[in-house]
């Protein structure tokens, strides 16, 4: 072929290749655009660390009134939210048969009385009248230690309140028969009150004296409710795995005695932590996005959430990371930013903050806090860690049953 004939078909083959990038970019106008990804902001927040645990409330000191013996109620007061002193009367149990047997006592205790008055006279004539005395000396004496056993177990039949207080709670009815299983009475000062908690027991060595406390009650549920840490049991639960902790509550607090709570005892915090979705992070690293480029960021990870994690590293709040991660971009490859998906916007705070969940199986409570309700976030970002730690050991076990039956 003639040089003529090698730039002719150059020409065209350039002319062809062009009119086919036209085509393409007509047809696809993505096809030579940097690919679109999703990004998320990192965000400056107070977080803060979380154990949780569920509790009772009750007053900081009282008692149970329990009969001692089985017998039937034949009086009981009806007076509960009354006001009580120690020793009071509050009920009675059937005691017919131990009066009748006191009675039965007291005439021969009489009879033993009239006798050794006589042998008290008749002491001094001969020897056998002075041992004759002398029995029935030991015989009055062993008459009035009856007697006064006798009265004894009549008073155990009566039910007495234990210390000065209120009748918290009143069970039973006239007729029925009670024995040592049955509570009868709740007595005590109705203030202070403190929560009685279970902490696990791989969790107990990050709670101390002193520390803050939110809880969550059903009757409250949007409301934010404070304690403080005040005891804790030095033996733990080798059965449940659980150790008891004491939370003193405010005076001014709206919980009950006896309602349940979810307890979540703050032992750490942190007054602001770069937050990033938890999505972004990977291989201890995140992508950020830099005019139109990808550049990857070693981070150490801190708390970490289901949805949100804490990072250190060289990112500032505001910056916008890759959210999911993409191991396919290099470093410096050009990318356009798309739009958060609508859950995510909503989940966004009005300054762009991001709000981390807790951490699951059992993790410290991961919690972002909100300037605007401090403790509710709090609250329902270690409830959340709650529900996920259940899941979590339940998929566990069900992995271990399935290696024994294999």
């Amino acid at each position: 072929m003639s040089w003529r004939g090698l730039v002719w078909s150059g020409s065209m083959l350039a002319v062809l290749a062009a009119v086919a990038v036209a085509g393409a970019y007509r047809g696809y106008p993505d096809f030579l655009q940097p690919p679109i990804v999703t990004t998320g902001v990192a965000a400056s927040r107070p977080v803060s660390e979380a154990v949780y645990g569920t509790g009772t409330v009750e007053p900081e000191r009282w008692a149970k009134v329990v009969p001692l013996q089985r017998r039937r109620l034949v009086e009981l007061c009806r007076c509960e939210g009354q006001a009580i002193k120690a020793g009071q009367v509050l009920g009675r149990q059937d005691d017919a048969e131990e009066v009748s047997a006191l009675h039965e006592l007291q005439i021969n205790h009489e009879q033993l009385a009239r006798d050794l008055d006589r042998a008290k006279g008749d002491r001094d004539k001969s020897d056998a009248s002075k041992r004759d005395y002398e029995q029935r000396s030991t015989l009055f004496e062993q008459s009035q230690s009856r007697i006064s056993a006798q009265k004894a177990r009549i008073d155990a039949l009566v039910l007495r309140a234990p210390l000065d207080g209120m009748v918290l709670r009143r069970d039973g009815e006239v007729g029925e028969i009670v024995g040592p299983t049955d509570v009868l009475f709740w007595v005590g000062p109705p203030a202070p009150m403190q929560v009685v908690a279970e902490i696990n027991e791989e969790e107990i060595t990050r709670i101390t004296v002193g520390q803050k406390a939110f809880l969550r009650s059903e009757a409250f549920a949007n409301k934010a409710l404070r304690a403080t840490v005040s005891q804790i049991t030095p033996k733990g639960d080798p059965t449940r795995k659980t150790f008891r902790v004491y939370l003193l509550l405010p005076r001014d607090t709206p919980l009950r005695i006896g309602m349940t709570v979810e307890v979540n005892i703050i032992y750490r915090e942190k007054a602001a932590a770069i937050v990033v979705p938890a999505e972004a992070v990977s291989g201890n690293a995140v992508q950020i996005v830099s005019d139109g480029k990808v550049r990857r960021v070693p981070v150490t990870v801190g708390i970490r959430g289901n949805r949100y994690v804490e990072i250190v590293g060289d990112v500032s709040k505001g910056t916008a990371v890759l959210s999911p991660a993409r191991a396919d971009l290099a470093d410096g490859a050009r990318v356009r930013a798309g739009s958060m998906s609508a859950r995510e916007t909503a989940d966004v705070p009005a300054d762009a903050a991001s709000v981390p969940d807790p951490a699951p199986d059992r993790q410290p409570a991961a919690v972002a806090t909100n300037s605007a309700d401090t403790d509710d976030s709090v609250i329902s970002s270690a409830i959340s860690a709650h529900v996920d730690s259940v899941v979590n050991d339940a998929r566990r076990n069900v992995g271990k049953y399935r290696a024994v039956l294999k």
